[in-house]
C-alpha cells in the first residue's frame, strides 16, 4: 500500500476512490489474519462507511485532509465507541465502550478510515503479544517469532500492510520495542502532548499513546492528527503543536549545528553483537550526514528496569482495581457471596502476567514496604531525569538501540519474566523521565530481522526528534524493505 501523501493524492485526482483503498485493506486482512493475528476486532462495515463519507466530501468538491480515507488500525486498549474494547482480557471481553477516546474521535473527524482494533498484551504487560487473552500475533518478518510488545499488533498490521498506520500505546516501550522487531517506524511522544482521555489506564504516570507508520513521514503526519490539549485529560499539556510533517527536511543540518549524544551505559554487556554493529554503523552514518558525535554517560540508565518494575506495577494494582465485576466487564457466574464473586472474578478474569504485576505493586505499596520499594523507586526516577537534563545541556538528540536483541522466537521467554522484562532496557528510563523518544529501521541480522535505532529528544521537541529521524531514513533504504508475508 502507498504512503498518506500518495494514497491522497491518488484521492484527490480520482485516480482511486476511499472505498477501493478500504477494501484493499479490508482483503488483505482477510488473507494475513489466519497466520498473522494482528486484530482483535475488524470493523469492516464501519470503515467502508467511514470511507464513503469521503468519498462523498470528494464528490462533493469539498477539500480534504492527508488522513482522509486512510486505512488505520487502533490498538484494542483505547475506548471506541460502539466497537469493543477489550484491553485483550477477559475480563473485558463484552465491554463496549458508550464513547470515544479523544484520540480516536480526533481521527474519525480527520476522515481516517478505522480498519479494526489490534491485538495487545494483556492490559499492556508484556514485550511480546504473547499475554493476550485471545491470540499470539507473528512477526511478518518470520511467523515463528513474536512482533514485541505490548503494540505488536499494531506494529505487525503496520509491517505486513494491513493497515498504512496505526496507534499504540507506550508505558515502558511498547511502541517502540515492537517498532524495532517490525521493522516499522514507531514513536512514543513527550507525556501529556496527547491526551490519554479513553485510553485504559495501566501506569498513568508512564502510559502515552503513540503513532506507527512505515515511514518518518506517515509517523508525522498522524503525530499532527492526535497531539493537542485536551481538558478532558488533566495531565495534557497546554502547547502550541507544530506541523510535525511540513518540517522534515532531508539535510540533516537544517536547523543548524547537530549534536547527537551517544549514551555509553547502553553498549557492552547483554547487547546482541549485530545490534550494536548496525546501531554503531548508524551512529556513522549520522557522523557523515553533518551531526558532532560525542559519547554521553548516563549513570542512573541502568536502574530504569528496577525502577520501572516498582512504580509501573504500583500504578497498576491501584488502576486494576476497578475491575471487580460489580459495574462493568466480566463476572464470575458461580459466586455464593459477594467475596467470593470479587475474588473468582479477578482469578479468572485476569491472565497470569497481570495478576503477577498487580500482586508486586500491592506489596510494594503495602505497609512497612511503601518506604523500601515505591518511594525509594520515585526517587530513582527523579535521578534518571536528572542525568537527561545534564546530557541534554550537551548535545540535542541522544540515540542508543531500541532493544538489546532482534525478535526472539515465539515460547521462548514465557517460562523467564525476568528475561523478558529485558526487553524493555532501553526504552523505559524515557518514560521515566516523560522524554519524546523514536525508533526507525537501522539494519538487519543474518537471518532477515529488523533492528531498531532509538533517539530520544528534549521535552516536546518531537519536531527535531523526527527531523533527525527523517534525514537519516531518507539516507539510507531500510525503510524501503518489507517482509514477504
Amino acid at each position: 500500500m502507498a504512503s498518506i501523501r500518495e494514497l491522497h493524492e491518488q484521492l484527490v485526482k480520482k485516480e482511486r476512490s476511499a472505498v477501493e483503498i478500504a477494501q484493499e485493506a479490508l482483503d488483505r486482512i482477510q488473507a494475513l489474519e489466519p497466520k498473522l493475528h494482528s486484530f482483535l476486532h475488524i470493523t469492516a462495515e464501519k470503515a467502508l462507511e467511514q470511507a464513503s463519507a469521503v468519498d462523498a466530501k470528494i464528490a462533493a468538491g469539498e477539500e480534504i485532509g492527508l488522513l482522509a480515507g486512510i486505512p488505520l488500525g487502533v490498538k484494542d486498549n483505547m475506548c471506541t465507541k460502539g466497537i469493543p474494547t477489550t484491553c485483550a482480557s477477559r475480563i473485558l471481553e463484552n465491554f463496549v465502550p458508550p464513547y470515544e477516546s479523544t484520540v480516536s474521535q480526533k481521527l474519525i473527524d480527520a476522515g481516517a478510515v478505522i480498519v479494526g482494533k489490534t491485538n495487545l498484551d494483556e492490559f499492556a504487560m508484556g514485550s511480546s503479544t504473547e499475554n493476550s487473552a485471545y491470540q499470539v500475533t507473528a512477526n511478518p518478518w518470520d511467523l515463528s517469532r513474536v512482533p514485541g510488545g505490548s503494540s505488536g499488533g499494531s506494529a505487525a498490521a503496520v509491517a505486513a500492510d494491513e493497515c498504512v498506520v496505526a496507534l499504540g500505546s507506550d508505558t515502558g516501550g511498547s511502541i517502540r520495542q515492537p517498532a524495532s522487531f517490525c521493522g516499522v517506524v514507531g514513536l512514543k511522544p513527550t507525556y501529556g502532548l496527547i491526551s490519554r482521555y479513553g485510553l485504559v489506564a495501566y501506569a498513568s504516570s508512564l502510559d502515552q499513546i503513540g503513532p506507527f507508520g512505515r515511514s518518518v513521514e506517515d509517523t508525522a503526519i498522524l503525530l499532527n492528527a492526535i497531539a493537542g490539549y485536551d481538558p478532558k485529560d488533566s495531565t495534557s499539556l497546554k502547547v502550541e503543536i507544530p506541523d510535525y510533517a511540513a518540517s522534515l527536511k532531508p539535510d540533516l543540518k537544517a536547523r543548524g549545528k547537530l549534536r547527537i549524544g551517544i549514551i555509553k551505559e547502553t553498549f557492552g554487556e547483554g547487547l546482541d553483537p549485530v545490534v550494536e554493529q548496525a546501531v554503531t554503523k548508524a551512529i556513522e552514518q549520522l557522523q557523515r550526514l553533518g551531526a558532532e558525535i560525542h559519547v554521553i554517560s548516563c549513570p542512573n540508565f541502568r536502574y530504569g528496569l528496577p525502577s520501572y518494575y516498582i512504580i509501573a506495577p504500583s500504578e497498576a494494582s491501584a488502576n486494576l482495581a476497578r475491575y471487580d465485576g460489580v459495574k462493568y466487564g466480566w463476572r464470575a457466574p458461580d459466586a455464593d457471596n459477594l467475596l467470593s464473586m470479587y475474588k473468582t472474578t479477578r482469578a479468572t478474569g485476569f491472565g497470569t502476567e497481570v495478576k503477577r504485576r498487580i500482586m508486586i505493586g500491592t506489596y510494594a505499596l503495602s505497609a512497612g514496604y511503601y518506604d523500601a520499594y515505591y518511594l525509594k523507586a520515585q526517587k530513582v526516577r527523579t535521578l534518571i531525569k536528572q542525568d537527561f537534563e545534564r546530557a541534554f545541556e550537551t548535545v540535542d538528540v541522544l540515540v542508543t538501540p531500541t532493544a538489546p536483541t532482534t525478535a526472539f522466537k515465539a515460547g521462548e521467554k514465557t517460562t523467564d519474566p525476568l528475561s523478558m522484562y529485558l526487553n524493555d532496557l532501553m526504552t523505559i528510563p524515557v518514560n521515566l523521565a516523560g522524554l519524546p523518544g523514536i525508533s526507525i529501521p537501522c539494519g538487519f541480522d543474518d537471518q532477515g530481522l529488523p533492528i531498531g535505532l532509538q533517539l530520544i529528544g528534549k521535552v516536546l521537541k518531537e519536531d527535531q526528534l523526527l527531523q533527525v529521524a527523517y534525514a537519516y531514513e531518507q539516507s539510507t533504504t531500510w525503510h524501503l524493505r518489507q517482509p514477504t508475508i
